[in-house]
């Protein structure tokens, strides 16, 4: 498997983690049996489940961009140092986010998303030849 499928994975591993995580701070705020149930009168989010909630929604917009370019990367066999350094700024990037995101930390969050970005628009360029 390439770097940047690997990577892909590893993305949709974190995802994985952070719904888990998503899904306790629900039951914890609101309980197990209204969290199983049909959720149509639940109390009021925490403010942590609302963070897991928007951190999780954060990772998946950002899945939802990178995913596509690695696997036409990887369908088009175009593995080049951007490429790589894309798929890899994306996923630690989206690691330290969304563990920065999770702590509460204001401010620094911004550049790790920033980060990742970069590295979807290097996945992007790389399938057309630019920059690589």
């Amino acid at each position: 498997m390439s770097l940047e499928l690997t990577m892909l994975a590893l993305s949709v591993a974190l995802l994985l983690v952070l719904v888990l995580i998503q899904s306790f701070a629900g039951v914890q705020a609101q309980g197990l049996w209204p969290m199983a149930g049909p959720r149509d009168n639940l109390g009021p989010a925490t403010t942590w489940q609302l963070r897991t909630l928007r951190c999780v929604d954060n990772h998946r917009e950002g899945l939802i961009l990178f995913a596509p370019l690695a696997l036409i990367a990887a369908h088009q066999d175009i593995h080049t140092t951007m490429t790589v350094w894309g798929a890899q700024l994306f996923f630690y990037s989206r690691v330290a986010h969304a563990v920065v995101y999770l702590a509460g930390l204001p401010y620094i969050r911004p550049a790790f998303w920033g980060i990742g970005i970069v590295g979807t628009l290097m996945m992007f360029l790389a399938l057309f030849g630019i920059g690589a």
